[in-house]
């Protein structure tokens, strides 16, 4: 779920993204420095919260069942979501730039 939190000293506010599970624990509903009790603001399930705001980040939306053999694999494979990159990630270029970073001498940058 998606949960919107207000802490009331500050009117500072944070999104919680919480398992059933975890919506059980109150620590999740309390700042941790001062203890203030956080307000809830919003919940909404995240399938719910996607489906309302995918456009506003240019995405696309598609859904796809348990029913058949791959549908299944995917929803089991993934928790029930998933995503595609609009893009192609090319991961050895982005393990060469680590190590070209790794192997840098910053000290004298500054």
């Amino acid at each position: 779920n998606r949960i919107v939190v207000r802490n009331t000293a500050t009117q500072e506010e944070t999104v919680l993204h919480l398992t059933p599970e975890q919506e059980k624990n109150d620590k999740h509903f309390h700042d941790p420095v001062t203890g203030v009790e956080l307000e809830i603001i919003d919940r909404i399930t995240l399938v719910e919260w996607l489906a309302n705001n995918y456009k506003s980040f240019g995405a696309s939306l598609e859904f796809v069942t348990d029913r058949s053999q791959e549908g299944s694999q995917f929803c089991r494979g993934f928790g029930g979501i998933g995503g595609m990159l609009r893009w192609r990630v090319d991961f050895a270029e982005m393990e060469m730039f680590a190590e070209m970073a790794e192997q840098q001498d910053f000290d004298d940058f500054i």
